[in-house]
């Protein structure tokens, strides 16, 4: 089968991660697979990398270079059908007439409601499947007049690393200034209001009112940056609280962590928490949108409110409890591995394409 895929995000975030993991899932099980991104995204130079063969198109113009791009592919009868990782791309693959030529797909991994402009109603009418990455996703859809026959869900996976050893996990630590003696929780996700940071912040205030020794890495960058720190300087924890910024390779972060701690209010499905799960981290997470299908409270997590003192509460719990610790941390590992995996994700979403394929060949 040959797939042409597209993703035109600048930045890289967890849909972009999710599509280099299929499309090295894709080649390696034999599978033809291009890629159109953004000249100089991090998808593009990952990919190249990675060797995928990519065809990149220029930020100025974006869509309107991706849609000529995309047109002068298909032309080519090379394809069997369009994999469109996000909103951009749809937009790029329709102005492009592709739903003409060959079946569309799409990634949906936010519960948000679909647009209803005409523009917007159009795009969608062209999606012969939705690839959603929970049930959760995949409910939103149908409450926006998507049928269920055009819905397919395939959960986002993540790779299961080896445990970090001793010394991995001490020159991790050593690399963020961590001390022997310090608990370190930590959070990976974009800074945006939804993700909920603020509430770790005040928690950590809190924890660290009886264990000082209690510390916070906060990896990422987005619009509430200043907000963040702000408050980490108004609630005094400034010494206690870490931003290194964007970090290009999170497993340097996993391995310094003592537990992993997911504020989210809103969530698809949450791959930096399924990360921590797979790397063997207890973890404190809510339950909102799609994690409620990751993760089950006392077992796999624990699982909270998006609030400050319910966060506190949990923190506490795991600072103090090393045979919790170990029980959560294994038992995350072991779901991870049985229903979050890349390897599950990618066969997930070749079966899709073979139905998809399959039932445009009988049309």
């Amino acid at each position: 089968m040959r797939v042409l895929y597209v993703d035109l995000e600048r930045e890289w975030r967890g849909g972009q991660s999710q599509a280099l993991l299929t499309l090295r899932g894709l080649r390696e099980r034999g599978l033809q697979v291009e890629l159109v991104a953004a000249r100089d995204s991090p998808l593009e130079v990952r990919s190249m990398q990675a060797r995928i063969t990519v065809h990149d198109v220029p930020r100025l113009g974006l869509l309107a270079w991706a849609a000529a791009a995309i047109g002068g592919l298909l032309a080519g009868n090379r394809f069997d059908l369009v994999h469109l990782n996000e909103p951009h791309a749809l937009t790029a693959a329709w102005l492009a007439g592709a739903h003409k030529k060959l079946p569309l797909l799409l990634s949906r991994r936010i519960g948000f409601p679909l647009r209803r402009g005409w523009v917007s109603r159009a795009r969608y009418a062209s999606v012969e499947r939705f690839i959603a990455n929970s049930r959760n996703v995949a409910q939103s859809l149908i409450d926006c007049g998507i049928a269920p026959e055009r819905i397919s869900v395939v959960n986002e996976g993540v790779e299961i690393p080896p445990l970090p050893s001793p010394e991995r996990k001490s020159s991790a630590r050593s690399h963020w200034g961590v001390k022997d003696g310090e608990f370190l929780f930590g959070c990976v996700s974009v800074f945006v209001p939804e993700k909920g940071q603020r509430h770790l912040i005040e928690a950590l205030a809190a924890v660290r009112k009886s264990h000082h020794e209690a510390r916070l890495l906060l990896a990422g960058d987005g619009e509430c940056s200043g907000e963040l720190a702000a408050l980490t300087n108004k609630l005094g924890q400034s010494e206690a609280v870490l931003f290194p910024g964007f970090v290009n390779d999170v497993s340097g972060v996993y391995d310094a962590l003592d537990a992993f701690v997911f504020p989210s209010e809103f969530e698809g499905l949450g791959t930096a928490l399924q990360s921590a799960m797979a790397a063997g981290l207890p973890s404190v997470s809510t339950n909102r949108g799609a994690l409620a299908e990751v993760v089950e409270h006392e077992r796999t997590a624990l699982v909270v409110q998006p609030d400050g003192k319910e966060f506190a509460s949990a923190m506490l719990r795991v600072m103090t409890d090393a045979s919790l610790r170990k029980k959560l941390g294994e038992a995350g590992r072991r779901e991870v591995q049985e229903r979050f995996s890349a390897a599950r994700m990618v066969d997930g979403t070749i079966q899709v394409y073979e139905d998809v394929f399959e039932k445009r060949c009988k049309s």
